[in-house]
């Protein structure tokens, strides 16, 4: 597919036992229905042209001579098809039998893999029948032709080298050491494993943790295709269970028992990337043979989800997450107020959003270090674009929490710095705006100073990136609580804070999140309402988060960002819209890397920082001609 993905599904067949024709013919079936979808890759369970509860039946001869007649059939239903297909089946090779999984493309067997770890406990007694797998690649004769055979061989898409694939055996997953682990070292983003997992109670959520946490130990994608309608159901009962997951995040998986199937696209790009920043991930190709395959890039949609709030969870996950980032907000600021022996922390409260969430944090801080909501000195500064809406928000919320209050009108100040440096008061330009900003500070700063405290900083993770912020002005405090806050976020949790602490401060809180986002530096328009909004003036916070997400966290270039945009922003935003900010995302987060090269220390709260000290380090004057010049021709 586009930008790396690639399209995957595990299949539970209905099969019989011991009837190597009828299952293949089934197979080939779901091989034909995969290709009409478009799939890449497409994982069946283990043993699934024999069954995998055989029995003494493995050891007849007639039984192996069928499976490998049947692997014919599977071989020639893979002919002119574009999809890599994994099929298990038993192989004897000499005076030994393995239990294997048979690669196949485009009407070729390419390799076969033996199981590494066979299970002889509890019901299962695979050691009776087979062999395990030794380390050696060797070349067998199997099917009329010689191939390779072992454990160590990769699968890579010639066209999408990102494509690489590795496989394991069922229990080769629930074994201390998986072969998946050198597979993952050897290049494979994705792992198959072909499986046979039988049912019984709290195995299902165990198999899904499991799947989960080797996709994200192994910071790859990981499809498992599980035996399901058609084996014995003497001694025990197979689900079906397929789950596809990536990086620890789980995509699809398939209903158990309802003959299903688990479907997505996993981002091979990505996990690439992301090994690549991890430097814990060592790549160590030794050993390994690398079978290459032809299967271009196909066309398809993207099915799985793409969140247009990739920094905002769902449901019932979001609320443990504003309890979570609060608490580290708030335990890192009373560290800090510890630390430096400061009596208070001083708050400059506009009505907004970010300095409701700072003064909610500073709040939080003092309750937990027993100290009194009277040490938080919050400060109102109207001026010359203070609305009467967004002062007496900053009133009810200051009241509201008992914390210590002043206002400080800025308009005189403001005038009289104008009339110090020759500004006219009527040229509304930058120099009016920023005054305004840093007279602000100015006063925050010798507060904290006149006080014994700290200046809390309101500024959060998306003004950062943008550099919307006045450098020497709201860019500056003694401890940035919000640094590392996406615009995105806030709102939740300024919503949570409410719901947590309820009564009038809930009501004041909802007034808060009602109010448009702005600077509010110049002059109310004739109704007395906000005339400088925000988002009219750099573009949709919404928009610009997603594609910070992209960029930092993703390491997204920009057409893929683009492509991702318009699917999760496809009934908000025209294409062209969605264009006009993406560069002017790129043309801001370079231009203003000079005020993140000099911020106040912050907690970092998730996977996304820009300190100079933590997370991301960029020279200023680094150059954005590559992103915008992809962005741009899109």
């Amino acid at each position: 597919m586009k930008h790396a993905f690639v399209k995957v599904r595990a299949s539970s067949p209905a099969l019989r036992v011991g009837d190597p024709q009828f299952n293949a013919e089934r197979i080939a079936e779901e091989i034909a229905r995969a290709e009409e979808d478009g799939t890449e890759l497409l994982v069946l369970p283990e043993l699934s042209l024999s069954g995998y509860t055989c029995g003494d039946l493995f050891l007849h001869g007639e039984l192996l001579a069928g499976c490998e007649r049947a692997l014919r059939t599977v071989v020639g239903a893979t002919e002119g098809k574009r999809q890599l297909v994994f099929v298990g089946l038993p192989v004897a090779i000499g005076a030994n039998l393995y239990n294997c999984a048979a690669a196949l493309f485009g009407g070729k067997l390419l390799a076969l893999i033996p199981k590494t770890c066979l299970p002889g406990y509890g019901e299962f007694y695979e050691p009776r029948h087979f062999t395990a797998a030794d380390k050696e690649t060797k070349t067998v004769f199997f099917c009329g032709e010689h191939i390779p055979f072992g454990t160590r061989i990769l699968f890579r898409n010639e066209q999408n080298p990102a494509f690489c694939v590795g496989c394991e055996i069922c229990e080769d997953l629930w074994a201390p050491v998986s072969p998946s682990l050198s597979h993952a070292a050897a290049g494979a983003n994705i792992i198959v494993n072909l499986s046979a997992s039988n049912e019984t109670v709290g195995k299902l959520d165990y198999r899904r943790l499991l799947v989960k946490s080797q996709s994200g130990k192994l910071c790859c994608g990981y499809v498992y295709a599980d035996a399901g309608r058609g084996e014995s159901t003497s001694d025990m009962a197979f689900a079906g269970h397929n789950l596809i997951a990536e990086n620890g995040i789980l995509l699809s998986e398939s209903l158990p028992f309802s003959g299903g199937r688990a479907e997505s696209e996993i981002d091979a790009g990505f996990l690439e990337r992301e090994r690549r920043r991890l430097t814990t991930f060592r790549t160590e190709e030794g050993g390994y043979t690398v079978l290459s395959f032809s299967a271009g890039n196909r066309e398809g949609e993207l099915t799985r989800k793409v969140d247009p709030e990739p920094f905002v969870p769902q449901g019932r996950e979001l609320e443990k997450r504003c309890g979570l980032i609060l608490s580290i907000q708030s335990s890192a600021l009373a560290k800090r107020l510890e630390d430096t022996k400061a009596k208070t922390a001083v708050v400059g409260i506009s009505g907004g959003l970010d300095s409701t969430l700072a003064l909610l944090v500073a709040v939080r801080a003092f309750d937990f270090l027993q100290r009194p909501r009277e040490g938080i000195l919050a400060v109102s500064m109207p001026g010359f674009g203070t609305t009467l809406r967004t002062k007496n928000n900053a009133m009810a919320l200051m009241q509201a929490t008992g914390v210590s209050m002043r206002t400080i009108n800025i308009g005189g100040s403001v005038n009289r710095h104008f009339k110090d440096i020759g500004h006219d008061p009527e040229d509304r330009n930058v120099t009016y705006e920023n005054a305004q900003a840093r007279m602000r500070t100015m006063i925050l700063m010798d507060l904290a100073n006149e006080t014994g405290g700290l200046v809390i900083g309101t500024g959060d993770l998306s003004e950062l990136a943008l550099g919307w912020c006045t450098y020497n002005g709201d860019h500056m405090s003694m401890y940035a609580v919000n640094c590392s806050v996406p615009k995105t976020l806030v709102k939740s949790l300024v919503a949570y804070e409410g719901k947590r602490l309820g009564g009038r401060i809930e009501a004041v809180l909802r007034g808060v999140l009602n109010t448009e986002i702005s600077p509010e530096l110049l002059p109310p328009d004739e109704r007395g309402e906000i005339a400088q909004k925000t988002e009219d003036l750099i573009g949709p916070y919404e928009l610009h988060d997603f594609y910070l997400y992209s960029f930092l966290r993703r390491g997204d270039p920009p057409a893929k960002t683009f492509f991702l945009a318009q699917i999760a922003f496809r009934d908000r935003y025209d294409r062209a819209t969605l264009k006009k900010w993406l560069v002017n995302f790129y043309r801001r987060f370079f231009s203003q890397q000079f005020k993140r090269n000099c911020v106040p220390d912050g907690v970092k709260i998730g996977s996304v920082s820009l300190s100079p000290r933590a997370d991301w380090r960029m020279p200023s004057d680094a150059s954005a001609a590559l992103w915008l010049e992809e962005a741009e021709n899109l």
